[in-house]
């Protein structure tokens, strides 16, 4: 990684890294066969973004109960969200990857740019401090949390609701395949629900394709309050 790209990158951040090393460490995927990667680092930006997700929906919502700001919160720390803002900040650009890897999408792919956004948040934390990360996560979420009238729901819960006005049984899920390389593997899902035709959805895991499964089949029936 170029000193220029560095730069570039620290500008979308608002911050010049004191020890650059941990930022590189933060943007190398393991497919690289480099044991210093990201994984570590994504593990404490995972906790930092909740923390600070957590704080600015307590600020910003006084009178929502706790169930309410849950919901909101499972929605804005989501995979698919988390690629979308990386890819606000072109941070595709700047990922480490072999030369396999890139040639097969992995610059586009949303498990590792969400991944690798979560780790970018750790090694800001580590370099400079929690503040520095919650001013950050405002800016890129401000829009976002704008956006989101009312706390969303998720769409098994609604799916399942649904369902059971309509005396029909609890709807199933099944894993039918799994493809694509272990550190970014690939879901598909079947849903099943009675007197509907099954529908089949993929995601980066078990429990992102069964949501997007039952999103696409509230779709199918005119009941999706989130879109």
């Amino acid at each position: 990684m170029s000193v220029s790209s560095i730069k570039l990158l620290e500008q979308e951040l608002g911050h010049d890294f004191i020890d650059q090393n941990i930022l590189k460490t933060a943007l190398t995927h393991a497919s690289t066969g480099n044991s210093n990667n990201y994984e570590r680092l994504e593990f404490l930006g995972d906790r930092v973004l909740g923390l600070s997700i957590a704080e600015l929906l307590y600020e910003r919502f006084p009178n929502e109960s706790e169930g309410d700001m849950a919901k909101r919160l499972a929605a804005l720390v989501q995979g698919k969200l988390l690629a979308k803002i990386a890819r606000k900040i072109n941070l595709g650009n700047y990922i480490n990857l072999s030369d396999a890897e890139r040639t097969a999408g992995g610059a586009e792919n949303e498990n590792i740019l969400a991944d690798v956004f979560e780790a970018m948040l750790g090694a800001l934390y580590l370099d400079a401090n929690y503040k520095t990360c919650l001013i950050l996560i405002e800016r890129l979420w401000e829009d976002i949390f704008y956006d989101m009238k009312a706390p969303p729901q998720h769409p098994k819960t609604l799916l399942q609701e649904w369902a059971q006005g309509q005396g029909l049984s609890l709807p199933e899920y099944k894993i039918i395949k799994q493809s694509g390389p272990d550190h970014a593997p690939l879901f598909d899902v079947q849903l099943c629900v009675q007197n509907y035709k099954a529908i089949i959805a993929q995601g980066a895991s078990r429990q992102e394709a069964e949501k997007q499964a039952a999103h696409n089949f509230l779709i199918q029936i005119g009941k999706d309050k989130n879109e």
